[in-house]
C-alpha cells in the first residue's frame, strides 16, 4: 500500500506520541477527525501499523544492564534453528532475538538488574539453550539512540 503525505504524517505523529486522541491527531496532520480515523484504521488493517506499546525507562524499574549476546549454533538446519528459537523465546529477560547473516547466527538483547542478575540469566537460561556452539556477551555502556523505522525512509 503506497503511503501519501497524510499517511506519513499520521505515522510520524503516532511514533512521537501514540496516546494522541483522534481529534488531536487529526489537528496535527490537517485532516478531519473522520478522515484521520479512516486512515489510521487502514494503516492498522494493512499491517503498516502493527501495534502500540509503552516504552519503559528500564533504570526506573531497576533493569539497568542491557546485554547483547552473540550466539553461534552447531549447525544451520531447519530443525536446529527451530529448536533454538522455540527455547530462546521462553527466556523472561529476552527483549529481542535476531537471526543474523554473517559471522554469528543470532543476536539477543537481554535486560538485567545488574551484572549478578545477568550471571543468573546466563547460568539458568542461556547456558541451557540447545545447539549453542559459542556465546559472547557484550554489555551496553550507554544507549545513544534507539528508535523504530523513521517515517522519512518510507
Amino acid at each position: 500500500m503506497p503511503l501519501d503525505r497524510a499517511d506519513k504524517a499520521i505515522i510520524k505523529s503516532l511514533q512521537e506520541n501514540a496516546r494522541l486522541t483522534n481529534v488531536e491527531l487529526a489537528e496535527r496532520v490537517g485532516l478531519s477527525p473522520s478522515a484521520c480515523l479512516r486512515r489510521v484504521n487502514m494503516l492498522e488493517e494493512s499491517g503498516t501499523i502493527s501495534g502500540y506499546f509503552a516504552e519503559l525507562n528500564a533504570a526506573k524499574i531497576n533493569y539497568e544492564v542491557v546485554v547483547l549476546v552473540q550466539i553461534t549454533l552447531t549447525g544451520q538446519s531447519a530443525a536446529i534453528l527451530k529448536d533454538f528459537e522455540q527455547a530462546v523465546v521462553r527466556i523472561p529477560n529476552l527483549l529481542a532475538c535476531f537471526l543474523m547473516a554473517g559471522a554469528k547466527d543470532y543476536i539477543l538483547r537481554i535486560a538485567a538488574q545488574d551484572v549478578s542478575d545477568y550471571g543468573e540469566i546466563h547460568s539458568n537460561h542461556l547456558a541451557a539453550l540447545p545447539h549453542v556452539q559459542s556465546m559472547e556477551s557484550n554489555f551496553v555502556l550507554r544507549t545513544v539512540m534507539n528508535r523504530g523505522l523513521p517515517v522519512d525512509l518510507i
